[in-house]
């Protein structure tokens, strides 16, 4: 899809008189407004003139870099207004009060209910409008007119100048404090931190004033967030596995040699996103966390039976875990691919929705395949290294005693 857009957005740029943003289906979308590219960031200021005054730069300023695409913001200031400035020393000479002049201003322009007519069976408002021909006219103003004190009609130009300026058509709000979001796509090989950088130093080369802050928004937000929150929840996955099989094989030393599995999946997982081009999104993220609870029966496999071998039938370490290797390796091989080719068609995109599931398949596929390939060699030796070290601590256990 992204591919799609970038060789589109060369050839919809040189189409004059409009501006056309292509921005890729999201079935997964967390916040924000709706915008006109992938990623928001919000600017948020106590002063909505200051906040109409910097944001425009800052958008210019981002459109200039190469790395980010259809950078562009919701602020729509073209709108045009007249402001009726009221001359009160002469309005007040003339006997013309500010609450006359509102209420003409009122009746040339809005509604207001004069009267009512009753019929046998029904009534109806009669409503004062003015003619619509004469609210698109630039001069409408120059034809209203005002009663003095003397019972003169004065027009409204005699003691009014008119000021034709540019104002907001609507104005955001975000936590009671008006707010502008501006939205970009990332360019092939950028990635969301990087983007982050160059909004900072865009601000920082802009001086702009502490009272405008800016911070994500929308699925970016999502994402700052899950980076934050990620590495706490793999330990808490990683604390509940251990406890588990803590209790299962009723020893504090063997789960070590059973999550040592985990760090090669989680590798794998990551050279699988690098050597396909896929980015570490949210969707990768989940795929890793549930390799946690994927990869370890490989070694759940042979230290269950390595254990078996040492407690029923008195082998030592280094016999009960060669046989543990051979006896379990056509299970474990069996599990694995199965696990792997039930990943592939997610790995590889297919049907509608896949480029949301493909960075799940893509992380599943390649710490399976990792972990298979080295969880084979360094299950034996990390579990002879663990019971030496509970041996060494009973004979510790023993002498203390």
């Amino acid at each position: 899809m992204d591919v799609i857009i970038n060789r589109l957005r060369s050839k919809l740029a040189s189409v004059k008189g409009a501006k056309l943003f292509l921005t890729p289906a999201q079935d997964l979308r967390m916040g924000g407004r709706a915008t006109k590219a992938q990623y928001q960031y919000a600017l948020q200021s106590d002063s909505l003139p200051a906040l109409l005054t910097w944001a425009p730069k800052l958008v210019e300023r981002l459109q200039t870099y190469p790395q980010l695409a259809d950078a562009n913001s919701d602020q729509q200031v073209e709108g045009r207004q007249v402001r009726v400035v009221v001359d009160k020393n002469l309005a007040g000479s003339l006997g013309i009060q500010s609450s006359q002049v509102d209420a003409v201003l009122n009746d040339a322009f809005g509604q207001s209910q004069v009267s009512n007519m009753y019929s046998t069976i029904n009534q109806f408002h009669v409503v004062l409008v003015a003619n619509p021909e004469l609210l698109t006219d630039p001069n409408y103003l120059n034809k209203i007119y005002l009663k003095s004190a003397a019972g003169k009609m004065i027009p409204l130009s005699a003691i009014a100048h008119f000021q034709n300026e540019n104002v907001p058509l609507s104005v955001n709000h975000q936590g009671q404090f008006p707010v502008v979001t501006f939205s970009f796509n990332l360019m092939p090989g950028v990635s969301l931190g990087q983007a982050e950088k160059l909004i900072e130093q865009a601000r920082r080369d802009l001086n702009m004033p502490p009272s405008i802050k800016g911070n994500f928004a929308g699925n970016a937000q999502l994402f700052q967030a899950s980076l934050t929150t990620l590495p706490l929840l793999a330990l808490a996955a990683i604390v509940a596995v251990y406890i588990v099989l803590g209790m299962l094989y009723e020893s504090l030393i063997h789960p070590l040699t059973i999550l040592s599995t985990i760090p090669t999946a989680g590798v794998g997982a990551l050279l699988a996103l690098l050597f396909t081009g896929t980015e570490l999104s949210i969707v990768a993220m989940i795929g890793i966390i549930l390799l946690v609870g994927i990869v370890k029966k490989n070694a759940i496999m042979m230290v269950d039976f390595a254990i078996e071998a040492q407690r029923e039938r008195g082998r030592t370490p280094r016999e009960a875990i060669y046989e543990a290797c051979l006896v379990r390796f056509r299970p474990i091989i069996m599990t694995s691919a199965a696990a792997i080719f039930g990943s592939v068609p997610i790995a590889v995109g297919m049907g509608v929705g896949s480029e949301l599931r493909q960075p799940l398949g893509v992380a599943i596929v390649g710490g399976l395949l990792v972990s298979q390939v080295l969880t084979l060699f360094t299950t034996p030796v990390v579990y002879l290294a663990m019971e030496r070290l509970r041996i060494k601590g009973n004979r510790l256990t023993q002498i203390l005693h």
